[in-house]
């Protein structure tokens, strides 16, 4: 039996390269994307929405399908705003959480972070706690948590700042080993084959580390 598939940030880093799986896995026949702007890709496989994202909601009738994956998330440089940084990396999950409660989702995967913290002093960690706490409250049957730590890419965009913790990481990844090798930096692409791979396998765990994710995204 294929699936259809529910994308939710498919522009992004992550997003584009699990977009780009989807699409070659014959397990999927359908992919919806939910997005405020077009992807710029067409495929008889993608059914795009271009909506307003903090107004999910409203788009219960065409939030339908067998699992979802969220993609979504900002940087403090790209949204200055603590305002609408919340609404973004809480509010859109939360969101999409809810409606697959209600529509009988039944697999929910969503990019958290390392270190999220919903009683943390730092807001980025705190908002990402409060958001893998509403998903869970949800209760959804496939429920998982991607932790990831530093994600690097090769997209272009890259900032300066972005590049150089890239090659920090590089050199210094090879020695983060034992209970520090959850912080070495890690691709979007292994996060990507990761999400797939727990849609279709059992895994005991909600919450999975970047280190995890490194063995699963292989």
């Amino acid at each position: 039996m294929t699936k259809t598939a529910i994308l939710l940030g498919a522009t992004g880093a992550t997003g584009t390269e699990l977009l780009q799986l989807l699409l070659q896995d014959n397990r999927y026949n359908t992919v919806k994307l939910f997005s405020r702007k077009a992807s710029g890709i067409s495929h008889p496989k993608i059914k795009e929405y271009i909506i307003d994202l903090f107004a999910l909601e409203q788009h219960a009738a065409d939030f339908t399908g067998d699992v979802v994956f969220c993609c979504i998330g900002t940087t403090k440089a790209k949204t200055p705003d603590k305002e609408t940084y919340y609404k973004i990396d809480y509010g859109i999950p939360a969101a999409a959480a809810t409606l697959a409660a209600v529509n009988g989702i039944p697999s929910y995967i969503v990019i958290s972070a390392l270190g999220a913290d919903k009683d943390s002093s730092i807001f980025y960690n705190r908002t990402k706690g409060q958001m893998q706490e509403a998903v869970l409250e949800k209760s959804i049957t496939n429920t998982h948590i991607m932790q990831p730590s530093l994600i690097t890419t090769k997209r272009s965009e890259n900032r300066l700042g972005e590049k150089i913790a890239a090659a920090v990481f590089k050199v210094i990844n090879p020695l983060l080993v034992g209970s520090l090798k959850k912080y070495r930096s890690i691709t979007t692409t292994k996060i990507a084959r990761a999400m797939i791979w727990l849609d279709n396998n059992s895994y005991p765990k909600i919450i999975v580390q970047s280190d995890e994710i490194q063995e699963l995204g292989k």
